[in-house]
């Protein structure tokens, strides 16, 4: 379970016990600071909370801020910068340079404008969404600091915006942060002042789904729950004790290798990692998977296995295309020397993450580029109509 995971377990544990709600998110960073926008901390009025928004050291403060407004329940935004010496004064220690701005907000249980109640839908029904939450408000616009906008992956929106210039434009925003998976941050002028707007997109849990249900496929079942990720184990030996080795809540697929395309499913978002230690059923595997629209297929094993793999399917009129073998990792998993069943996992799932993410799995101290994504203000002028 992630972080995310746990504040959606939070809330829905709340609704029941009837305790009041809040969720601070981080909606914009200047500089150098340890949790990115998009960071969120649950909060109840009985002191629980879930979630970090920093390394530690604004929570608690957060938290304060949250106790003197919980009467009226209106979204407030907190700043902290440790980029003054003042930060030294505070006794916030934030050490990372750095300007953050934290939106604080009371969770309406019956709000259809909800943000983590957007996102358990998204969660539970395995779609995308996008949320465009106003921050910052200046001059004399008729936008209201928490109204927001939600953007569902049919193209539906619910928003509680009035301005009719800002929505056309936030949803032609939201459906470009849908079509590429990046959160940012906008400013938009209107003509009486202007507001800023984080959009975010909410992704649920990677579809990981691991061919073979041996020993070493358990620590890659484990590490992958461990990130949130909604993961399935097949067994094509079809072993009724297979159940037993491995984590609730995995799903435990028990087929052989002739009936494996109507029993698994695979789309654009899935992540599969081969590793049954038997040829023949990887042949089948490879053969499944290959015209897939699967994101990554790793394959464990030797390069020319995999090789030997390939051209026994092109001798049965199966060709790799470019774009095939491009999602196609064999060996699996990134060079960090691993031996063990559980080294060997670590490099698979971190493999799987660079891939996910875009990036070159290397060291970071020869990247010479910042290390998180940038979440700059696009500036757009809105005129009226």
């Amino acid at each position: 379970m992630n972080e995310l995971q746990a504040i959606l377990e939070g809330f829905e544990s709340s609704q029941k016990s009837g305790e009041i709600t809040f969720l601070a998110t981080v909606v914009k960073t200047q500089g150098s600071t340890y949790r990115r926008p998009g960071a969120k901390m649950l909060m109840t009025d009985t002191g629980r909370m879930i979630g970090t928004i920093s390394a530690g050291c604004l929570e608690n403060d957060v938290f304060e801020y949250t106790k003197q407004r919980m009467s009226d329940g209106k979204p407030i935004v907190v700043s902290y910068d440790s980029t003054a010496s003042e930060d030294i004064l505070w006794g916030f220690g934030l050490g990372c340079n750095g300007i953050v701005q934290v939106l604080i907000e009371r969770l309406e249980t019956e709000s259809t404008l909800n943000a983590i109640a957007f996102t358990q839908e998204c969660f539970h029904q395995k779609h995308l969404g996008t949320i465009a939450t106003v921050f910052a408000c200046e001059g004399g616009v008729d936008v209201k600091l928490g109204s927001r906008l939600l953007l569902y992956p049919n193209s539906k929106i619910i928003t509680d915006i009035q301005e009719p210039n800002l929505i056309k434009s936030l949803s032609a925003d939201t459906q470009a942060a849908l079509a590429n998976q990046k959160s940012r941050v906008n400013n938009y002028q209107l003509p009486l002042g202007n507001v800023e707007v984080f959009i975010e997109v909410i992704q649920p849990p990677t579809p990981l789904v691991i061919f073979g249900a041996g020993y070493d496929a358990v620590p890659v079942a484990e590490f992958a729950q461990a990130l949130g990720w909604d993961v399935a184990v097949v067994d094509c030996r079809a072993n009724e004790a297979t159940r037993a080795r491995f984590p609730q809540p995995c799903d435990v697929i028990l087929s052989n290798r002739e009936i494996l395309d109507k029993q698994v499913l695979i789309d654009d978002r899935t992540v599969a990692v081969v590793m049954t230690h038997n040829y023949l059923d990887d042949l089948e595997i490879l053969k499944m998977m290959l015209p897939s629209s699967a994101r990554y297929i790793g394959i464990l094993g030797p390069k020319h296995r995999t090789e030997k793999l390939l051209q026994d399917l092109s001798t049965q009129g199966i060709a790799s295309t470019s774009e095939q073998l491009d999602r196609l990792y064999s060996p699996v998993g990134i060079d960090i020397g691993a031996d063990t069943p559980q080294e060997i996992a670590i490099a698979i799932i971190a493999e799987i993450q660079a891939v996910l993410t875009n990036r070159k799995s290397n060291f970071l101290k020869y990247r010479n580029q910042p290390i998180h994504q940038s979440y700059q203000s696009n500036c757009n002028l809105l005129l009226a109509t």
